[in-house]
């Protein structure tokens, strides 16, 4: 794990950590199961380059690690450590907020009359 200089904020900390979209879905993927370079990149449809470097941050964080299986060379499988499966509660309450957002956006809209 990297040595970096975190916020003073505890919310500032979360963000500096995680503030990147793709790095919150690459752990939303992990919490169901390990997963390879290539389905990761496929399930989130974002480019190699930037799942590539996200997942080199998680990964010195402490919220990833990255196995490569010694019989196949190409075979390189990521998951969640101890403190990355710590972020379930707070990815489930991000899940449940954004649908009751969506619903209420819906309502609001309709409130004033505009088409969604």
């Amino acid at each position: 794990m990297k040595n970096k200089t975190l916020a003073v904020n505890p919310v500032a900390v979360v963000i500096q950590l995680l503030g990147a979209k793709w790095k919150i879905l690459i752990i939303q993927r992990l919490l169901n199961k390990e997963m390879r370079f290539c389905e990761l990149k496929k399930s989130l449809g974002c480019t190699a380059k930037v799942l590539s470097n996200c997942l080199q941050e998680l990964e010195q964080d402490g919220f990833v690690i990255r196995e490569q299986n010694e019989d196949e060379i190409n075979r390189v499988e990521y998951y969640l450590t101890d403190i990355g499966y710590t972020l379930k509660p707070v990815i489930d309450s991000m899940y449940e907020w954004g649908k009751d957002y969506k619903k209420l956006r819906k309502l609001m809209l309709r409130k004033q009359g505009q088409s969604i």
